[in-house]
């Protein structure tokens, strides 16, 4: 079966010297991958060089079999990519609902049904539907950006951080919810800094360091390796 996603030896950067040296990943539809390692590592940079945030300089990225490499994030989205960012991710002057609306925007159908599936699955946005976004909660706002990047129907969805400064409660509503969007058939690939927790219900675990790839395993065979443990889990 071919990947969904697939990075190849891929080498990216800023400018200067590359901060991926030659990475490889892969992820099928039904996958849930979770990106680990420490500060640095090449975490964020892996999802950015996928949605064509930043240059890659060597190695390729395929998606659904076809060469993107480079290519630049308004020619992914409709092929079926989507990317939540971890900071800056809503438009806080405007409503919940304009913000889910605007993640639609390359759709010519009616939003209503996929805008109700998000109200659905994130029954705190249907409250605050007219509320502007910039006036809620952060594990709120994570909602809002998360209905907002399903909005386009991906066949993939990149999360940066996505529990990054939530409360506990918030954090495992968006991890279930992480879970449920898979099951719809919709890929997941996310960096995490609560490694446990996401590693408990990853498919696949890919633990970079300096760029490069460490570890890579089912999230139970990292939770079980003992050097993973001592090195990235804290023991």
């Amino acid at each position: 079966m071919t990947p969904l996603v697939e990075l190849d030896n891929v080498v990216a950067g800023y400018g200067g010297a590359p901060i991926l040296n030659g990475i490889n990943i892969e992820i099928h539809a039904s996958d849930i991958g979770v990106i680990i390692g420490p500060n640095g590592a090449g975490k964020s940079t892996a999802l950015k060089s996928i949605f064509g945030l930043l240059q890659v300089t060597g190695g390729a990225i395929r998606f659904d079999g076809e060469d993107i490499t480079n290519r630049l994030p308004d020619a992914l989205v409709p092929l079926g990519l989507s990317f939540v960012p971890q900071e800056r991710n809503v438009f806080t002057s405007m409503t919940v609902h304009e913000n889910l609306e605007m993640g639609g925007f390359i759709r010519d159908d009616d939003l209503s049904g996929t805008l109700s599936e998000i109200y659905d699955m994130f029954p705190d946005l249907k409250a605050k539907r007219h509320q502007n976004a910039g006036e809620l909660s952060g594990g709120q706002r994570q909602m809002v950006a998360m209905g907002r990047a399903l909005m386009s129907r991906p066949k993939l969805l990149l999360l940066d951080e996505p529990s990054a400064g939530l409360s506990p409660r918030y954090m495992m509503e968006i991890f279930e919810q992480v879970v449920r969007i898979n099951k719809t058939g919709v890929g997941i690939l996310m960096v995490e800094q609560n490694a446990r927790q996401a590693l408990g219900f990853a498919s696949k675990g890919f633990v970079l360091a300096s760029g490069q790839n460490r570890f890579t395993g089912t999230g139970q065979e990292l939770l079980d390796d003992p050097e993973v443990a001592k090195s990235f889990l804290g023991g």
